[in-house]
């Protein structure tokens, strides 16, 4: 036995009420959320009850009679961090953490820590450990940091010079030039934001123009992405681009052929889920890659929650600056879920216990590749096949 008698059945009691004040009870389909990520054959060959309360019984009592499966994976650790996830906003939370904290420490086999300011108490009698996940374990597997660096390889830095008229604009003999980011979608085809490719600053009623189409067109031809500009010792490699391959101003997306494969670099690959997430308290992290006010390149990894994901869009916490429009916003596993493209005013909302009176938003990528399967269907077969 892993927990007590008296700790299960506080434990049980805990889940109930969590449940009941959600007007919810331990039913199949919460049965299945708590138990993801237990092995499926163990857990389908538990004993099956119709009474929630009963099966939740069932479910407790042989977790706890189990300290670990083949690979050694704890059943009753996983049930727990699952139902802390689904329940922390709950008042019964703290009991269902407490009993995850005590069942990592058992099963990790660290030895008890002495509290120094009670050095008199008997070693072991007070809550306290070797290591303890403070809220929730916000570790990630260190192939992490691999995949971030695969994915800043493909991101880069854009130029884009504004035209008139089919001219390009000078500022006395200097282009005028319009920064952002992009990232390989294909080994020759950029993802950037069609306000980046419009290349206008707003008018002085505060409205940006739209380009005319040919403009537009030949800014997204004179488009030059620099890819590895990492610092400013390093100037990058400098890719010019073709022509624009499709846009919609809607959903604040370009996509532009370059004039060659970018070698050694991977298109990021694309998460074409829809996302929905409705509160911070259904935890989501997403991580920003960007090159802000067109400097060297930067990774945005902290603070870096999900307020708010609702189809087509995402809103989150994470940091970006101008010049970052048209950045990936990545999951976890690297996978590109939103393109960046504003920040987006908010009230009443608290970030870390402090009021934050905006958050940024992403178009999500679901949206753009149905927008490319309707409208460009070879484009989109070129995009999802790569």
């Amino acid at each position: 036995m892993i927990l007590t008698n008296q700790q299960l059945d506080d434990l049980k009691t805990a889940v109930e009420q969590a449940l009941m004040s959600r007007g919810s009870f331990y039913d199949a389909q919460m049965r299945f959320l708590f138990g993801r990520g237990i092995r499926f054959d163990w857990l389908a060959a538990l004993p099956a009850s119709a009474a929630p309360g009963v099966q939740l019984d069932f479910d407790l009592t042989n977790f706890n009679n189990v300290e670990r499966l083949a690979g050694r994976s704890v059943p009753l650790e996983i049930w727990l961090r699952n139902a802390l996830n689904f329940l922390k906003a709950q008042t019964q939370a703290a009991v269902i953490q407490e009993m995850l904290d005590i069942v990592s420490s058992r099963m990790s086999g660290s030895p008890s820590v002495q509290d120094p300011t009670a050095p008199n108490l008997p070693l072991g009698s007070l809550p306290s450990g070797l290591e303890k996940t403070v809220d929730r374990d916000d570790t990630l597997p260190a192939i992490f940091i691999e995949g971030a660096r695969r994915v800043a390889l493909s991101v880069a830095q854009l130029n884009v010079p504004e035209f008139e008229l089919g001219q390009m604009k000078l500022n006395g003999v200097n282009p005028i030039i319009h920064m952002g980011t992009g990232w390989l979608v294909t080994p020759n085809l950029i993802i950037t934001n069609w306000h980046v490719v419009n290349a206008r600053d707003e008018d002085a009623n505060g409205v940006v123009p739209a380009a005319p189409q040919s403009d537009f067109q030949n800014q997204a031809a004179a488009l030059v992405a620099t890819f590895d500009y990492d610092d400013e010792s390093r100037p990058g490699t400098k890719v010019a681009a073709t022509k624009l391959e499709a846009a919609d101003p809607t959903l604040d997306y370009a996509l532009v052929r370059l004039n060659q494969s970018v070698a050694g670099r991977t298109p990021l690959t694309l998460d074409t889920r829809r996302l929905e997430v409705q509160s911070v308290h259904d935890y989501r992290a997403v991580n920003i890659i960007q090159h802000p006010g067109g400097g060297p390149k930067r990774v945005a990894i902290r603070n870096n929650l999900v307020y708010r994901a609702t189809y087509p869009t995402v809103n989150y916490f994470t940091d970006t600056e101008g010049g970052s429009s048209g950045s990936p916003v990545c999951t976890d596993n690297w996978q590109a879920v939103a393109l960046h493209r504003s920040w987006k005013a908010v009230p009443n909302v608290n970030f870390q216990g402090k009021p934050t009176p905006w958050v940024n938003e992403g178009t999500q990528v679901a949206a753009i590749i149905e927008h490319l399967q309707q409208n460009h269907a070879a484009l989109y077969m070129e995009v999802v096949g790569n």
